[in-house]
Order: structure tokens, then C-alpha cells, then sequence
């Protein structure tokens, strides 16, 4: 996994990084969670169990957690209602199973801020915790100006506006992912394998086909007319650069 460098990083009131708590039962799905928002710059701690988050929440005084729904001994729900009777109103991302509305909608109502069903992009999972950290006033991004620039092309992180030498760029989810990825990544070639990781599912199982089709997409949005941005690197991956 290639470290990303954070174009804008939150802080927390005092300068400090943001802490974050991220709580499953699966030790690979939370160091996977760790790693990636370590790489934001972000203080992470892990727990696996309900019991064990609420020790941790007690000594870490997070600023957002991410909290599994089901796990074997205290289930996110009862995380969640101990942590907000003890007056702990720390933001709370929950992680659910894909098919389970009914998880979600109680989450919520039960006072959880967000939610990401699995399986997930890490993308996601950075971008929802720093919205939900910013809106609850635990931490401020450094930089105010969330926007990303290769040339003539910019990609706002927060609006999801993207233009490219003064033109609107309509993208579909998946694509702004993958372009964000690239961008915070200028210059610097990323193999096929680093793009899945971090733009599709954590537990993506399918080729790298579909790493070549997304890119074909977005050369077609972004560099057709215009002198290329992306680039391939044969035998290696891709690179987005301005041109020479």
C-alpha cells in the first residue's frame, strides 16, 4: 500500500492529529482500517471486542470511531448506548453487513453519525470520518482549501466538482475515486494491485481488467482534446502527471 500524503490534514484544537478508534472483531479488516488512516496523518488505536473499545474509548478520548455492528460479545448497538450514557458523544461511523437495512436504520436512530456497508473502499471510510470530524467541531482541516491540481485539471475533495481547463467533468463515483487516487499520487506510478486496494473493496476479489476499463473511462472524460495527464507505465502501473 503506497503511502498518500494528506493534502489537507485535519488537526485537532490544540495541533495535535485527530484520534481515531476503530473497533471489529477481524484483526485484518481493522489493521487494513489502521494502516490506511495512519497514513492520514491520524493518531489510530484498535480494539476487538465491545468491551475492550469502551476501555479504550475511556483512555484514548477519541475523535470519531468506526464500530463494527455485530461482534461476538458487546455489539456495536450496546457500544454505542453505553458510550452516549456515560456522555461520550464521540462520532460514530458504523460498519454493516451490505444487505442489513434494518442495522443501519437502528444504528442511526440509536445515535450513530454515518455508515459504510461492507465491503468498502478505504477511500470511503477516510472521507466519511473527516466529514464527520469536521462537522462535529473535533478537528479542523490545516488547509482550507480541499482541492487537488495536476495542470489544467482540479478536483475538489469536499464538493466532488471536477473541472479541467475551466470545464465541468461529470464522473461517476467510482471514477472521482480513482482520479483522486492518481492525483494525490502525482508523479508517482501506482501498480494495478495499489489501485484495487485503495479505490475498489478491501476484499476485491476480482482482476485487474477492471483497473485498464476505469482508466480507459476516465482518459476519455479527462484527456480527450487536451494534451494527456494520465499515463501508462508499462509492466508497472500508472502515473498522472502534467505534461512535459
Amino acid at each position: 500500500m503506497t503511502t498518500i500524503a494528506p493534502t489537507h490534514s485535519l488537526r485537532r484544537a490544540d495541533g495535535s492529529a485527530p484520534r481515531v478508534l476503530v473497533v471489529d472483531d477481524e484483526q485484518m479488516l481493522t489493521d487494513l482500517l489502521a494502516m490506511a488512516l495512519r497514513m492520514e496523518g491520524w493518531d489510530v488505536r484498535t480494539a476487538g471486542s465491545g468491551f475492550q473499545a469502551l476501555q479504550t474509548a475511556r483512555e484514548f478520548h477519541p475523535d470519531a470511531m468506526v464500530l463494527d455492528i455485530m461482534m461476538p460479545d458487546l455489539d456495536g448497538m450496546a457500544v454505542l448506548q453505553r458510550l452516549r450514557q456515560s456522555g461520550d458523544d464521540v462520532p460514530v461511523l458504523f460498519l454493516t453487513a451490505k444487505d442489513a437495512v434494518g442495522d443501519r436504520v437502528a444504528g442511526l436512530t440509536a445515535g450513530g453519525d454515518d455508515y459504510v456497508t461492507k465491503p468498502f473502499s478505504l477511500e470511503e471510510v477516510v472521507a466519511r470520518l473527516r466529514g464527520l470530524m469536521r462537522r462535529a467541531g473535533t478537528a479542523e482541516a490545516s488547509d482550507a482549501e480541499p482541492i487537488l491540481h495536476v495542470g489544467d485539471l482540479s478536483l475538489n475533495e469536499d464538493s466532488h466538482e471536477v473541472e479541467r481547463a475551466g470545464t465541468e467533468i461529470e464522473l461517476t463515483a467510482t471514477e472521482f475515486e480513482l482520479l483522486r487516487y492518481l492525483m494525490r499520487n502525482q508523479r508517482r506510478v501506482v501498480s494495478k494491485a495499489q489501485i484495487l486496494d485503495r479505490v475498489w473493496n478491501y476484499d476485491f476479489g476480482g482482476r485487474s481488467s477492471v483497473v485498464e476499463l476505469y482508466i480507459s473511462y476516465l482518459r476519455k472524460k479527462i484527456d480527450q482534446g487536451h494534451d494527456p495527464l494520465i499515463h501508462t507505465v508499462r509492466g508497472v502501473g500508472y502515473m498522472i502527471k502534467t505534461p512535459q
